[in-house]
């Protein structure tokens, strides 16, 4: 039972702003994996929400962090409370309540920042509140004083820019831009499915199960574990993915369906379709991946470009369809939380018994709609839809056969981060719960850690899947083809490139937040693809603007809100 009954209200103050926290955490942060995703139309808004709901709800409850570093990464001391347990739960509560507040005031405004950042920063604030500014460690402190997260502006953006654009440069020479490339990028796909897994493979062992503590094993086995994991799955790709596609890519089989893919190599000696009647449209597999030229008219159910006069859609001749047909959508129309049409009739004031039961039936699909948000027509109904075809005119695009290969090695990719966003990141709205949870169910003064319960995890990760489902879609839309032109290519790219550098960051204690990572993966492909003005400088300066205010902004709220109370008059 708790034995802190006369700070309840504390208590429930933080539990309101955890819980804000997190669906924050889910409307933001959660976009860093999947955005590329969508930008490519790998995977609609709602199959995105599907995936990343469950891999993130994975993530935090099953192998989530079940000790919460309390003093965050080593910004405060604990010794500056003075052993007062209402103090302490009142510093983290403060936190939690800046952090959550300027998450909630970002995401409104499409500022995709970082989480973690906003709450060591909100932690600094209480610290220089509660201690004065001797309180907080400044410098590099080992990795872990509050200069890291100046250096992350820089070195997180820098380093994954770099390994992006080294896979997009790999994947285009060695694929994209030879002749029968959809032949080229089935050769070498098992290749790229062992270096993916084995790098994703990592990503789980070193940063993404801290309550498994995989990365105390010996080393021997844990290279062993890599290896073979990845060796196993490449295999697997080879025997089952790789006729699979065939069949679909380059055999055009109508009738093939998804869970042909059980059938592997049976599928190499399966007997062409007869041709369909003239007219008459087939399954359709292979989505058509095109930002440019969606519409027009020579477009094939497969999503080829043929023009009879200028080549086929290999033909390295072929020009670029207009630039007026862009942003032609196919999908669902742009909805919001509050453009949710209501079936039924309203009658008199809007309080009458009649029309609050037609609200309260409409209001799953008022809370769901967020899933079904068009991002591709909001971007082309912006102020800005001129300015993003002038963009996106100025990189080629490839072979959508080709282009189709990518998207289950993007979709892989941003669903394993994303299971370790989960299992890492939801301490950003625990941690600081599970401390004042456990000084008011307790009355003990923190340690160096406290565990976490289980309910914990999965409150927060409750949370952070309601937050995505609901509200996601703002950050989806200011990311992908606002930034510079995507396709499933150079979305795995941007991931993989995201992925290596959080991979190794997390390996020498360099402090990168993954935001920032995918920011300037996508920076650095944007420029590979078409040069500097194949990329929105303009969008880009918004969301580096979101990063630097995120310090200040958080950590001198947190900072005003713990100085006022613990300096308040009373009786």
């Amino acid at each position: 039972m708790p034995t802190l009954h006369q700070y309840d209200y504390i208590f429930a103050i933080g539990l309101l702003f955890a819980a804000l926290d997190a669906y924050n955490i889910g409307a933001n942060d959660v976009a860093n994996s999947f955005a590329t995703s969508v930008a490519s139309r790998a995977l609609t808004m709602r199959q995105a929400t599907v995936l990343a709901a469950i891999c993130e709800f994975l993530g935090a409850v099953l192998v989530g962090a079940k000790v919460s570093d309390t003093i965050k990464n080593g910004i405060i001391d604990l010794t500056l409370f003075k052993g007062n347990a209402g103090i302490e739960m009142l510093g983290f509560t403060c936190a939690l309540v800046a952090s959550a507040t300027w998450l909630m005031i970002a995401t409104k405004n499409s500022w995709p920042v970082s989480t973690t950042y906003s709450l060591v920063s909100a932690l600094a604030g209480v610290g220089v509140a509660t201690g004065g500014g001797e309180a907080v460690n400044w410098g590099w402190n080992g990795g872990k004083g509050l200069a890291t997260i100046f250096a992350g502006f820089g070195v997180a953006p820098a380093m994954s820019g770099g390994f992006a654009v080294a896979v997009y440069l790999i994947t285009k020479f060695a694929v994209l831009d030879r002749a029968n490339s959809v032949i080229k990028g089935l050769y070498l796909s098992p290749f790229y499915f062992f270096t993916v897994i084995a790098v994703l493979t990592m990503s789980i062992v070193y940063k993404g199960s801290p309550s498994l503590n995989l990365d105390d094993l010996p080393e021997v086995t844990v290279a062993l574990a890599i290896v073979l994991t990845a060796l196993v799955c490449a295999i697997l790709a080879a025997v089952f993915w790789l006729p699979y596609v065939y069949r679909m890519v380059v055999k055009k089989d109508h009738t093939l369906r998804w869970w042909h893919f059980v059938y592997g190599p049976l599928l190499w000696k399966r007997p062409d379709p007869e041709p369909l009647p003239e007219g008459e449209a087939g399954n359709t597999l292979v989505k058509d991946y095109r930002v440019v030229g969606r519409d027009s008219p020579q477009a094939t159910p497969e999503g080829q470009v043929e023009d009879p006069e200028k080549g086929g859609a290999d033909d390295k001749n072929a020009t670029t369809p207009e630039i007026e047909d862009t942003h032609v959508c196919t999908c669902r129309p742009v909805v919001g939380l509050a453009e949710v049409d209501q079936k039924e009739e309203t009658i008199g004031h809007k309080l009458h018994p009649r029309n609050v039961w037609i609200w309260i039936k409409a209001l799953p699909r008022r809370i769901l709609s967020g899933a079904s948000v068009d991002i591709h027509e909001r971007q082309a109904q912006s102020g800005e839809s001129e300015r993003l075809k002038k963009i996106h005119a100025i990189a080629h695009q490839y072979d959508n056969d080709t282009e189709h290969l990518y998207t289950y090695l993007q979709v892989l990719t941003a669903c394993v981060n994303s299971f370790a966003h989960g299992a890492n990141d939801v301490s950003n709205a625990v941690g600081p719960f599970s401390a004042i949870y456990y000084i008011w169910s307790t009355g003990n003064n923190l340690g160096k850690n406290v565990p976490t319960p289980t309910w914990v995890l999965v409150f927060g990760a409750a949370f952070i899947v309601i937050g995505l489902a609901t509200y996601g879609y703002k950050i989806m839309a200011a990311l992908g083809n606002r930034l510079t032109l995507h396709s499933p290519s150079r979305g795995f790219s941007m991931q993989f490139g995201a992925s290596i550098t959080v991979l190794l960051a997390s390996q020498y204690g360099i402090p990168v937040s993954s935001t920032m990572c995918l920011a300037g993966a996508t920076a650095g492909v944007g420029l590979a693809s078409g040069g500097p003005k194949a990329v929105n400088w303009k969008a880009f300066g918004w969301i580096v603007l979101g990063w630097i205010l995120t310090v200040p902004v958080a950590g001198t709220a947190a900072g005003c809100l713990m100085g006022l109370f613990i300096n308040a008059p009373h009786w």
